[in-house]
């Protein structure tokens, strides 16, 4: 038993250690975001997405029929819109992405901290 509680200890050790490395990875991760999307806020950028989104979707009902046909080219503004899309769309998944990280890292923490518990448990109980 007093095996098997240092094994329990050994990886609440480890599940520790790794809570503790997700915290400051997602919080320079959010950060990576931030400076990419300046000026505008973590805040705006769902709203920002949803706005952009609106009127790509009607830029591009106005001119796909053209642009399928081969009688015109996509204008300045789908293109700028489209890549406005794109650029805030992967800045929120980044977003989803780092609150994962963030959150596993604080899972993380209590799974270990529980683990070394019982971990000393079983090995106390040994003696």
């Amino acid at each position: 038993m007093r095996v098997l509680g240092a094994i329990v200890i050994i990886l609440g050790l480890a599940t520790l250690v790794f809570g503790i490395i997700f915290i400051p990875q997602a919080n320079a991760g959010e950060q990576e975001i931030a400076d990419t999307v300046a000026p505008l806020t973590l805040d705006e950028v769902s709203e920002k997405y949803d706005a952009v989104v609106v009127k790509y979707d009607q830029i591009k009902m106005a001119e796909e029929p053209a642009i399928q046909a081969g009688t015109a080219g996509p204008s300045s503004m789908y293109n700028y819109l489209g890549q406005q899309r794109a650029l805030l769309g992967l800045a929120k998944a980044s977003m989803g992405t780092t609150a994962f990280i963030r959150m596993m890292g604080i899972v993380s923490i209590f799974i270990g901290a529980g683990l070394i518990m019982t971990g000393v448990v079983l090995v106390r109980k040994t003696s």
